[in-house]
């Protein structure tokens, strides 16, 4: 059973981001039992708009998952992480560790960065082939970091049932379309 989900903003935005509230909002419409928290990364606390190096947002991810089980009185492996892009990202790097795996309910990664704008040869793929939680991936056609077809190679190699989402015409910002994103979101969550 699901206790709640945990979401990770962008890079660029905090946890207030508009699509997270969006999120937020349709889970908790659909199903009143299950808790949400977004949570911000320190540099983001911290005033600074250049994210800190990924061992420090993993570890953001960990600590909140561990924080939010505490609060929350539940397993970790009832919590579904999530998030836009970086954080999306991170939540995935945190479940893919080795050595301090952590062991959660599912993923949610919108806007997944498969590589930097017009870098394809640049991909951040080196971990998906160890995470083991079903995940789900939203991300627009038109994505330039990451087509549907680069999306979907680089995460067949996972070992969990991976469920693609895509929005037709829309970019990486998935802009104008926050009520579509958090509809899948809470749609899929539905069927954990």
């Amino acid at each position: 059973m699901i206790s709640g989900v945990i979401l990770f903003p962008g890079a660029g935005t905090n946890a207030n981001h508009k699509s997270l509230i969006a999120i937020e909002n349709s889970i908790k419409k659909f199903h009143e039992k299950i808790q949400v928290r977004r949570v911000d990364f320190p540099y983001r606390l911290a005033g600074k708009s250049f994210p800190d190096r990924a061992p420090v947002l993993i570890d953001t991810v960990r600590k909140a998952v561990i924080q939010v089980a505490i609060d929350w009185d539940c397993a970790t492996n009832q919590i579904v992480i999530g998030g836009r892009s970086m954080g999306g990202r991170m939540c995935s790097m945190a479940v893919a560790e080795t050595e301090r795996k952590l062991d959660v309910a599912a993923l949610v990664c919108i806007c997944y960065p498969l590589h930097p704008p017009k870098q394809p040869e640049k991909l951040r793929t080196e971990h998906l082939p160890r995470i083991n939680v079903r995940t789900l991936f939203i991300s627009g056609t038109r994505d330039e970091f990451g087509t549907v077809g680069e999306l979907k190679k680089a995460t067949s190699a996972m070992n969990a049932k991976v469920t693609h989402k895509f929005i037709d015409g829309a970019r990486h910002d998935l802009k104008n379309k926050d009520d579509a994103v958090a509809e899948l979101v809470t749609r899929w969550i539905s069927v954990l």
